[in-house]
């Protein structure tokens, strides 16, 4: 497994991204959701990410689980808070409330100081809080978190997230359907050293090949219920690209795969031939898959022809659909 820097930490550059072992990908049971966190770990990656909200602490609780039961110490854990508000306001994401989030996020796993906290995608108007982002230092003063950082939306909230010195982070979502962060995000993160994490990069399962025109979802799984975004924003399901459309680009996207990976290799090899990505997170409770995924660590970089067609298919069935909003 390859490794790159994010922050002050070498991670492995493959991760694991653990809301489906949480909730909202239909269900999971408890040894299920533990099993892809050892799966993970005997792949060897090194960076895990979660958030309190992701089955109300489950998530977060199954990782702290199997880190003592390998006494993984060298596994870095990023988790996330603010999404516990209600309502989700950007006037709350102060210290009391990221204060308590924070102390129970350290109880769900089981740490005296969390590695890495990140801002669950606030409203935009918390971006523009220095008081939030104040509140984020005092906790790290208090040695209550290690590093911080944000997961946004949009691009915007990026570029305004690392105008603030003590954000070492950004998670965003990046993938074939969703270029558009390596344009000025990506530049401007490398130059001020931030650490860029990649959430969503199989699109919900769209990049895998692996969902037909049949596919069929249960009534508990986001890739149902938020299509149109009546859950969260409807970005997080399949990037924001409607289903039978990013279906016809993946059927689209297929000629550029060479026969020694699969569309899920191909994918994430792609977002890994971008030098400001530090790691990506695909999510999988199959533990043959999280070793496919990480499989995608030791291919070669994609062709100039390769990266061509990807960049072709998404100027042609999915630029219209994503790239304005996000």
């Amino acid at each position: 497994m390859q490794t790159r820097q994010l922050g002050p930490y070498e991670v492995s550059e493959v991760g694991l991204g653990t809301w489906n072992i949480g909730s909202d990908w239909g269900e999971v049971s408890d040894e299920e959701g533990r099993a892809a966190v050892r799966a993970a770990l005997d792949a060897g990656i090194s960076f895990i990410d979660t958030a309190d909200v992701y089955g109300d602490g489950r998530s977060e609780k199954h990782i702290a689980h199997v880190l003592d039961e390998r006494d993984a110490s060298d596994v870095v854990v990023a988790t996330k808070a603010g999404r516990r508000l209600d309502p989700h306001v950007a006037a709350d994401y102060d210290y009391d409330h990221l204060s308590s989030f924070v102390d129970r996020s350290r109880e769900n796993l089981a740490v005296d100081s969390l590695d890495l906290v990140q801002l669950h995608c606030p409203p935009t108007d918390a971006y523009y809080q220095p008081e939030t982002f104040d509140a984020l230092a005092r906790l790290k003063a208090e040695g209550r978190v290690d590093t911080y950082g944000v997961s946004v939306e949009r691009c915007e909230e990026a570029l305004k997230a690392i105008e603030y010195p003590g954000v070492e982070t950004v998670q965003i979502i990046f993938n074939p359907f969703r270029q558009r962060p390596a344009e000025l995000f990506f530049r401007e993160a490398r130059r001020r050293d931030v650490g860029v994490i990649v959430r969503v990069p199989l699109a919900s399962g769209l990049l895998t090949g692996a969902l037909s025109r049949d596919s069929t979802f249960p009534e508990d799984d986001h890739r149902n219920y938020n299509r149109e975004g009546d859950a969260f924003d409807v970005g997080e399901t399949f990037s924001g690209v409607p289903f039978e459309t990013g279906l016809d680009a993946v059927d689209a996207l297929e000629r550029a795969v060479p026969d020694e990976l699969t569309l899920a290799q191909f994918t994430l090899r792609w977002i890994l031939d971008h030098d400001a990505v530090s790691a990506v997170i695909p999510g999988s409770t199959s533990p043959d898959h999280i070793h496919e995924n990480v499989a995608a660590s030791e291919a070669d970089p994609l062709s100039n022809e390769q990266h061509g067609i990807v960049a072709d298919v998404y100027d042609e069935y999915v630029r219209d659909h994503v790239h304005h909003r996000w």
